[in-house]
């Protein structure tokens, strides 16, 4: 009854303007920083870890904001999944490095989407999988009352949806080689066996090593890509990749991995997913960094 009751308000929601959404996002996000709430805490504890010559007050700043854009995110991503395509039409309001996107395309080797947890990802995958035949992984969401609107918003652009398991990283694999594009979002903690550690902002993190084994078997391409949230919509970038991502070493095209999310990260760090407990995993020998 619970999950019901929640996707019922979700889908109340989606019916909601724009501006009208992210308004109660902004006011959820100023109670989770005033209630200090974990995600506010979490967020805290990443950016001293990732930014040590940040004083206080900004790094209070930075996730102040931060939690004001999470919260936008939740209260938006409905209208997103409820609209889809033809919602997102008029709600695009710039595209940074289309050539590149372009090129990708052209050159016909399949193209990996590289989205880091920032601005809101979903926006991007929708208008992607318009714009050229799109293959990828779908995780269901725990919520199994959400999975139906969500599956259905993410292919009713043609995108085809595959599982995370080995069978799903083969069509992945045979997509990519026809030409296809995926989308991969690279900054969660992977299983111990799907990942190594190399270095992001400064910190040894546990990274996935699909996007180098996907570009080693399929000889694709790869691109960095966000969609921020403007006022009235979204600005989506393109960012090239470092040449080192395509290397042999394993090594050198995760570091090439990280430094891409770091880049992006860049270009609106009050976007970024802070509150995501990404440093879990340490070292041998290394203390957890979490309370």
């Amino acid at each position: 009854m619970r999950n019901k009751l929640i996707l019922y308000a979700l889908k109340c929601i989606a019916w909601l303007p724009l501006t009208v959404a992210r308004a109660l996002g902004r006011g959820l996000g100023a109670l989770i920083v005033i209630l200090n709430l974990h995600p506010a805490r979490t967020a805290k504890i990443n950016l001293a870890l990732c930014y040590p010559r940040m004083t206080e007050a900004d790094i209070n700043r930075l996730s102040a904001k931060r939690m004001s854009h999470l919260a936008q995110t939740l209260f938006e991503t409905p209208k997103v999944w409820r609209e889809g395509n033809i919602g997102l039409e008029t709600k695009i309001l710039a595209i940074r490095g289309l050539e590149l996107f372009e090129a990708s395309l052209s050159a016909g080797l399949g193209t990996i989407l590289i989205i880091p947890h920032q601005g809101n990802w979903e926006v991007l995958g929708l208008w992607a999988s318009q714009k050229a035949a799109m293959t990828s992984l779908y995780d269901p969401p725990r919520m199994i009352e959400l999975e139906a609107w969500i599956k259905a918003s993410r292919e009713q652009a043609g995108a085809t949806l595959v599982p995370t398991n080995l069978r799903g990283v083969a069509a992945l694999i045979k997509a990519l080689q026809r030409g296809d594009i995926t989308g991969i979002l690279p900054d969660q903690q992977p299983p111990l066996n799907s990942g190594e550690f190399a270095p992001f902002l400064g910190i040894q993190t546990q990274t996935m090593t699909l996007i180098h084994k996907l570009l080693q078997r399929s000889g694709s391409r790869a691109l960095m890509c966000t969609a921020l949230r403007v006022p009235g919509g979204w600005e989506i970038h393109f960012l090239p990749v470092a040449r080192e991502i395509y290397s042999d070493d394993q090594q050198l095209s995760l570091a090439a991995l990280n430094q891409g999310v770091e880049a992006v990260i860049d270009l609106a760090p009050e976007q970024y997913q802070w509150e995501y407990k990404r440093f879990r995993a340490r070292p041998d020998g290394e203390p957890s960094v979490y309370p």
